[in-house]
C-alpha cells in the first residue's frame, strides 16, 4: 500500500472511523488493530472509547510502510 496521504490511507482512516482498528487491519498491521479494537471496547464502558477512535483514525491516516518493505530498484 502506498504511503501517507494515499487513497489507501484515506480508506483505512474511514474504516477506522467505523470500527477502531479496522483501518490498521486493512493495512496489514494485525497487532495494533487488535490492541486498538480491544482498548476501544474496554474504554467505551467508561465513555472514553472516542479517544481510541480518534487515535485509530489518525494512526491509519498517517502510517507509512517501513522503508525496507519497498521493492528494491536498480540492477542487482
Amino acid at each position: 500500500m502506498p504511503g501517507q496521504g494515499s487513497a489507501g490511507n484515506v480508506l483505512a482512516a474511514l474504516c477506522s472511523l467505523i470500527v477502531p482498528g479496522l483501518g490498521q487491519l486493512l493495512q496489514g498491521r494485525f497487532l495494533i488493530a487488535l490492541i486498538q479494537f480491544c482498548l476501544a471496547a474496554l474504554l467505551w464502558v467508561f465513555l472514553l472509547g472516542w479517544l481510541i477512535h480518534l487515535w485509530s483514525i489518525l494512526d491509519a491516516a498517517k502510517w507509512k510502510p517501513p522503508e525496507n518493505s519497498l521493492p528494491a530498484s536498480g540492477t542487482g
